[in-house]
């Protein structure tokens, strides 16, 4: 992990596991609890195949709930992802109750039953590096994650199948299996849960050289950097995006329509914070 930053006094932590979780209703008043106690702000989903987080607070108060989590003998092994900030990047903290922590309407793939392969930051860079994996196949990033979020940042040469919600990644790759085959494929997303599905999907379908980032786009930013990778990444709080330091960027979210706003798009007139951007804006103008 990284050492905390006397500047950037809010810590930012992302974390998944699957794991047979069938007590989700008993257990969301324990969570609501805890938060609630510790101050923490962000969004919980406990689902019967796990648990995904998004959790902003203190130093203390995070160590505090990881503590208390890992008490719990389904998450005693759970990993995170850090990053820091100097303001609350979340307004309110919210425990919800899903049928999936990631929505690919596939019910057959469990994750808790064996992941595909992974690879973890480093070797992934130097077989960027090299232009090839440890078996001299060419290696191909795919994006699992939605158009907009692409168009923040991604790695360089990557493949992005333009979906607009992770549920339409089954039939879109499915398409794409001859040519792809030869290939050594690794998918990715921000924080590893998405990739995870899509590479075990890919196996069950007939894909041979498939591999799931382990940790997503943010850890290997926390191992490595920014090698190979263009722009930032999107995160789903009011920072909006994060650069390659793990550093919040000018990058905006339009309130209106949810649309990702650059910093160029943001000088617009159309602009207005909290109200319209360039993307909406037109939309309107044009009806």
């Amino acid at each position: 992990m990284q050492p905390k930053l006397a500047t950037h006094p809010i810590v930012n932590i992302s974390a998944y596991k699957f794991v047979t979780f069938n007590d989700t209703v008993e257990q969301r008043p324990r969570f609501q609890a805890i938060c609630a106690e510790l101050g923490l702000k962000g969004t919980i989903l406990l689902s019967p195949e796990g648990i995904n987080m998004f959790l902003a607070a203190s130093r203390e108060a995070i160590d505090g709930y990881l503590s208390w989590l890992r008490r719990d003998t389904r998450f005693a092994d759970i990993a995170w992802k850090e990053s820091f900030s100097e303001k609350q990047p979340f307004n309110r903290m919210l425990v919800r109750l899903k049928r999936e922590i990631i929505t690919m309407k596939h019910p057959l793939i469990k994750p808790e039953q064996g992941r595909a392969p992974a690879v973890t930051a480093p070797i992934l860079k130097r077989w960027l590096d090299q232009g090839h994996d440890d078996e001299g196949r060419p290696v191909v990033m795919l994006d699992t994650r939605n158009a907009f979020e692409v168009d923040v940042g991604s790695f360089e040469n990557t493949i992005d199948y333009r979906i607009d919600k992770f549920s339409e990644f089954p039939a879109v790759i499915e398409k794409h299996r001859d040519e792809l085959n030869d290939k050594t494929i690794v998918t990715f997303c921000t924080g590893g849960i998405r990739c995870e599905k899509a590479a075990i999907h890919m196996q069950n379908i007939g894909y041979e050289h498939v591999y799931q980032l382990e940790g997503g786009i943010l850890k290997y930013f926390e191992e490595v950097g920014g090698a190979h990778y263009q722009g930032d990444c999107f995160v789903f709080d009011h920072r909006t995006a994060l650069s390659p330091q793990l550093q919040e960027t000018a990058t905006r979210q339009c309130f209106a329509c949810r649309a990702v706003v650059t910093p160029r798009e943001q000088l617009s007139p159309l602009y207005v914070e909290g109200v319209s951007c360039p993307h909406c804006a037109k939309v309107v103008r044009a009806a």
